[in-house]
């Protein structure tokens, strides 16, 4: 997963700590709406085989965020903490991704980005330098983690938004 870590746009790394923080809680919003209106079998089918259906990148963002914000407050609250590492495949078989509710997965991610956009704000500027261990990509600071999961979401919109169009559902 390094290589994800070191592909951030232009547009995301130019902005400002505050501003930053603004687009990831915007980003809270994002996957209910990416799903409106889909069924359970649209949400649960495969349109390009050999990846995930909607709902397991539903429920992949959903536990993904929740590990970033755990790894963002440990940033804040501790002096270098270690990260440890997942295998967000096992995570979708092991966890039945297909069996959980793509609602319910939205409205935690949504209730966890809130929470932890309010907690950034409430951030000095000088906490974003603060860094913690990633066992594969090295020292990683608060900024670049925060700016890491907004690009995150805009990476997993763009395959439920190609995945939607080959269901002949276009998002709402």
């Amino acid at each position: 997963m390094a290589h994800f870590y070191a592909q951030l746009p232009e547009q995301i790394t130019a902005l400002s700590h505050r501003e930053a923080v603004e687009r990831y809680a915007v980003g809270a919003e994002v996957p209910g709406r990416a799903i409106a209106g889909l069924s359970p079998e649209q949400l649960n089918s495969f349109p390009i085989p050999g990846t995930w259906s909607i709902q397991q990148i539903v429920c992949h963002l959903m536990d993904t965020d929740l590990i970033a914000s755990y790894r963002m407050k440990r940033i804040i609250a501790e002096d270098q903490p270690r990260f440890d590492l997942y295998d967000e495949n096992a995570f979708a078989v092991r966890l039945q991704y297909d069996k959980l509710s793509a609602e319910r997965a939205c409205d935690l991610f949504r209730a966890n980005r809130h929470m932890t956009a309010d907690l950034l704000r409430h951030c000095p500027d000088d906490a974003f330098a603060r860094t913690g261990q990633h066992p594969e990509a090295g020292p990683m600071s608060l900024a670049l983690l925060l700016r890491l999961y907004i690009h995150h979401l805009n990476h997993h919109l763009a395959f439920i938004h190609k995945k939607r169009a080959l269901l002949s559902a276009p998002p709402p």
